[in-house]
């Protein structure tokens, strides 16, 4: 018998270069860094982070490697380093990276999955009085702050939009159709990586699915899951990768930490007013967004509770 000898089939090279580094990852990005390693694109870079898509493949599709001085969002990786270190130099935007077997790899950078940290606040249990109390604290928060006045949210991407305040109203109200249909209308709305109505989207989904489930407010966690079906069913086609990403961890109730600390202050679990501080300094008007979209989904829970 002959043997039948094949040329190996070469897989790409792993990187060289520094060692790896560590990181902490959210356990929403499971389901991309513990399978074999497989193929991604780095879709952008900036000074505190960098965002790989996945080619193919069920949402979550985009991680965020960030610095250990950046906002933290629910789809990203924690490295241990600052942005003054330039951890992210070596890699161009658009570069083949990998994903997979607890790392990320991309151009000379490459991170180990160290640790993994909880993207879903717990809460415990709620009683309508303390979020009563817990609401009223976030709006004097708020408004000292300017993003909120006796006329309604102020600042942020969509100020003067009339969808936003529809949106709330219908929550407000329990109102299903009005909300599905104002969300609808927002998503994709605005410039950047992550546009305002999906910002205004993400905050609202949490506040309902967290907050509500806390004070057992089972329309607030029924709304939040039809308006998650509504605003994730074609997101990847109407608005930007990450944003879709963030929209898929918003309706599972994935937050990020600054707005993971909104909802504890709202709690009672810890002072808001540093952490509201910490939101509104998020991005350009991200923060804003999203606070404003938490402020909705925490009344909304709390409608006809007290």
């Amino acid at each position: 018998m002959t043997a039948l000898v094949r040329d190996p089939i070469r897989l790409p090279a792993r990187p060289t270069g520094r060692p790896p580094a560590a990181g902490a990852a959210s356990l929403a990005l499971r389901p991309l860094l513990d399978p074999p390693r497989r193929p991604a694109r780095v879709i952008a870079v900036f000074p505190a982070a960098l965002y790989l898509e996945m080619r193919g493949g069920p949402e979550p599709r985009v991680l965020a490697v960030v610095t250990s001085d950046a906002g933290r969002l629910p789809n990203a990786v924690v490295v241990v380093a600052s942005r003054r270190e330039h951890p992210f130099r070596s890699v161009r935007e658009g570069a083949d990276a990998f994903v997979g077997d607890g790392r990320i790899e991309a151009e000379g950078l490459t991170v180990r999955v160290r640790r993994w940290w909880d993207p879903s606040p717990a809460l415990g249990g709620l009683r309508p009085d303390a979020l009563a109390l817990g609401v009223r604290a976030l709006e004097a928060e708020l408004t000292a702050a300017g993003a909120l006045t006796a006329a309604g949210p102020s600042g942020g991407g969509l100020a003067g939009h009339p969808d936003p305040d529809a949106l709330a109203a219908a929550c407000a109200a329990g109102d299903l159709a009005g909300a599905v249909e104002a969300a609808e209308r927002i998503v994709g709305l605005g410039p950047g990586l992550t546009p305002t109505g999906d910002d205004i989207l993400c905050g609202l989904l949490v506040a309902l699915r967290l907050v509500g489930g806390a004070v057992r407010h089972g329309g607030a966690v029924r709304l939040a899951d039809w308006l998650g079906a509504a605003v994730t069913a074609d997101a990847g086609t109407r608005t930007t990768a990450l944003a879709a990403t963030l929209l898929h961890c918003a309706a599972a109730g994935h937050a990020g930490a600054e707005v993971a600390a909104v909802l504890r202050g709202v709690a009672g679990h810890e002072p808001p007013q540093a952490a509201v501080r910490r939101l509104l300094a998020v991005g350009h008007t991200s923060g804003t967004d999203l606070a404003h979209g938490v402020l909705a989904g925490c009344r909304a829970a709390l409608g006809g509770r007290v």
